[in-house]
């Protein structure tokens, strides 16, 4: 494997870490929370060895990345403009782009807001959902009915920091954890993101146990000691812009022209599989849809030779 490069580009306003090896046409990889670039590393191999260049960058508010204080410098609008910097700054005209989690809706919205920069589009764990009508958190406030919603929870500046901040390896093995050995169909009886009643914080919802199985002790220890660095704030913020990004988003079409790939997980207990329903209204050159069984919602570490082989294939035209 060519070795991975890290660099640092200035892009919107902020300077960004970028971690890249291979060459060819460009891959872009989005994270999620609380992740980094190094949640790619099994992508950005087989990219590699494929033929692509594949390019992972600490997105804003992580890893070695910029981290602005302010709560509404984290909108869709302004982590999109931060990948199309990124690109300028490289010198890539296009790219394919792959995301997962909130790297998910970042993917999905440069291929929506910045069409000429975006090939293809891949989707991990997290689909196209067109413009709600109802702001985002009032329709999560119906739906949690009272109970606890870890993102409503997440929108009252430093309530969630100091809880996750105490103890950073406490906090990220209860996130890091193997999916749940229960059939799939109990999964689909509760409400997605809620935890339980209300009361009390995350971590309450989180047994503390060792990681899951996917990491190994060094590679859980690389992003322990990036969260002690950085902190949560800057990843916590994309969730208090969900509402201004909503705002922002009056107007805009709901359509993907992109070909596009679709990568679910059986056992993600909040993106879960049939959320994916219905995507060819909005995404009409949906090209496929990939069901990766037994994996949980880490599905490209969980699961990389699956999640590998089906983004490969996905790109096959594409190969040197």
């Amino acid at each position: 494997m060519s070795e991975i490069k890290h660099a640092f580009v200035r892009t919107n306003g902020i300077n960004m870490h970028v971690a890249e090896t291979g060459e060819g046409f460009p891959v872009v990889f989005c994270h999620g929370f609380p992740e980094m670039w190094y949640s790619w590393r099994h992508q950005m191999k087989a990219m590699a060895e494929a033929g692509f260049r594949a390019i992972a960058p600490d997105q804003r508010g992580y890893g070695e990345t910029e981290a602005p204080a302010a709560i509404d410098a984290y909108t869709q609008r302004k982590l999109v403009a931060d990948i199309v910097g990124m690109l300028d700054a490289l010198g890539i005209g296009k790219c394919v782009i792959v995301g997962h989690d909130w790297g998910g809706m970042v993917a999905w919205n440069t291929a929506l807001m910045a069409r000429d920069s975006v090939e293809r589009v891949i989707g991990i764990n997290t689909p196209f959902i067109p413009r709600s009508p109802v702001k985002p958190t009032d329709a999560m406030r119906a739906m949690a009915a009272g109970g606890f919603h870890y993102i409503l929870y997440f929108q009252t500046p430093g309530v969630a920091e100091v809880e996750l901040e105490r103890d950073v390896a406490r906090s990220l093995r209860g996130f890091y954890q193997d999916p749940p050995e229960i059939d799939p169909s109990e999964i689909r009886k509760s409400v997605p993101g809620v935890f339980g009643p209300a009361g009390g914080g995350l971590l309450d919802r989180f047994a503390d146990r060792p990681h899951g199985k996917f990491l190994t002790d060094a590679d859980f220890d690389v992003f322990v000691r990036a969260f002690k660095k950085s902190g949560f704030r800057g990843g916590l913020n994309w969730y208090r812009c969900i509402d201004r990004s909503w705002e922002e988003s009056a107007g805009q079409t709901d359509r993907i022209e992109q070909p596009a790939l679709m990568i679910t997980a059986e056992r993600d207990v909040v993106l879960r599989p049939e959320m994916a329903e219905g995507m060819k209204t909005w995404v009409p050159n949906l090209r496929k849809t990939v069901l990766v069984k037994g994996s949980g919602h880490w599905t490209q570490q969980e699961k990389p030779a699956e999640v590998n082989a089906a983004i490969l294939d996905f790109l096959s035209d594409m190969k040197k």
